[in-house]
Formats: C-alpha cells, sequence, structure tokens
C-alpha cells in the first residue's frame, strides 16, 4: 500500500462523537512510553502527523486520522505510566473501552509493546480485555532498532510462549523500527489485505 493522503480529522473524548463515515478503521494503542507517535508517523510516512513528546502520556483524546481517503488510523490515549492525575487517567480510561465497546467500524486494534521488554503484566491483561470483548488485535513490537537479530528473534520467541499460557494461539504480530522503517510495509499489506477481504464481503 502507498500512502497517497493522511490528514487529521479530529480529536475527541466521546465515542459517539468519532466520524460517522463507514468505513474500516484501526486503532493504535500502547503503554505511554512505547513509541506509538513514532510509529504512526513512520507508517503513513508523514514526519509530524501524531506529535511526539518527551512527556509521556502526551496523547489524550480519541484522533482519527484519514489515510487514502480510505480508511480511518486511530490514535488512542497510551495506558500505564502516563504522568497525569488519577482522575484524568480514569476519565481516558473509560472512553478507551467505550471506544472499543461501541465503535462499529473498528476493524482491528494494533497493540504496540517494547520488543526489549520482557512481557509486561499491563500489557497482557490489556491483551486480555480485548479477548474477551471479542476485538480484534495484532501485537506491534517497536523498537527493534535497540536490539541485535537474535536477541530481537529470542525476545519475540519469549513473548509468543508466555501468550501461549493463556491463549489458545498467537496473535498476529509484526516486528518494527521508526527510525529504520522497519515493518511499515507489512502493517500496510496487512491492513490493506483486510480492507480487501472486507469491500470483497459487501
Amino acid at each position: 500500500m502507498k500512502i497517497k493522503t493522511a490528514e487529521f480529522i479530529v480529536s475527541n473524548s466521546e465515542v459517539d462523537k468519532c466520524p460517522k463515515d463507514q468505513i474500516p478503521e484501526y486503532a493504535f494503542i500502547g503503554r505511554s512510553n512505547v513509541g506509538k507517535s513514532s510509529l504512526i508517523n513512520m507508517i503513513t510516512n508523514h514526519k509530524n502527523l501524531a506529535k511526539i513528546s518527551g512527556r509521556p502520556g502526551k496523547t489524550q483524546l480519541i484522533n482519527h486520522f484519514l489515510i487514502n481517503k480510505e480508511w480511518f488510523l486511530v490514535d488512542l490515549p497510551g495506558y500505564g505510566y502516563a504522568k497525569v492525575s488519577k482522575t484524568a487517567k480514569r476519565k481516558f480510561q473509560k472512553f478507551i473501552t467505550n471506544y472499543f465497546e461501541k465503535r462499529i467500524q473498528l476493524v482491528s486494534a494494533f497493540v504496540l509493546v517494547d520488543i526489549r521488554h520482557e512481557p509486561q503484566k499491563i500489557d497482557l491483561e490489556f491483551m486480555e480485555y480485548l479477548g474477551v470483548s471479542q476485538v480484534p488485535f495484532s501485537i506491534i513490537f517497536t523498537k527493534a532498532d535497540k536490539l541485535k537479530p537474535l536477541a530481537i528473534e529470542r525476545n519475540v520467541e519469549a513473548y509468543c510462549k508466555k501468550l501461549l499460557e493463556t491463549w489458545e494461539a498467537v496473535p498476529n504480530h509484526f516486528v518494527t523500527s521508526s527510525s529504520k522503517t522497519i515493518g511499515r510495509d507489512e502493517v500496510l499489506q496487512y491492513i490493506q489485505d483486510t480492507n480487501t477481504e472486507i469491500e470483497a464481503l459487501r
């Protein structure tokens, strides 16, 4: 898939105010310091589409970006480690769950995980929530440029082994690096193939 256009449409904290367009939607979410904005900019080939901040937890709204006028990329608030008040955290955690439970346009979520670390409880619990809620998702391992190839392979295998303790099968997953543009084509191909399948069913 070639990204021809990527434009910001709207930010809000209420699912009912999200775009009404009946087109496929893909949501990106992860811990607050996982490199989500950098990944979104890399995937869309736009340096400043998603705002990057040195302060984790910057994204606190549901952000819709229209890609190629064909599908929405949705940037969701990160979970965990965000330096915001407990009241603010409860508020955006609530509209995150509202989004996943009410948004009928959502085709798939992408859960971002830092490949350098062992499986984190907060990530595993969030994936379990998506599974129980029957929300399709893929895992995107980020920051692959920080490790050597063998370490990447070892960490992905360890993560998959951990998932198989509670999952019947390992979710679809990608290895990426925003600075090295690793994994971009694979993620976009997955979205394109999924969109084609959806269109064929209409």
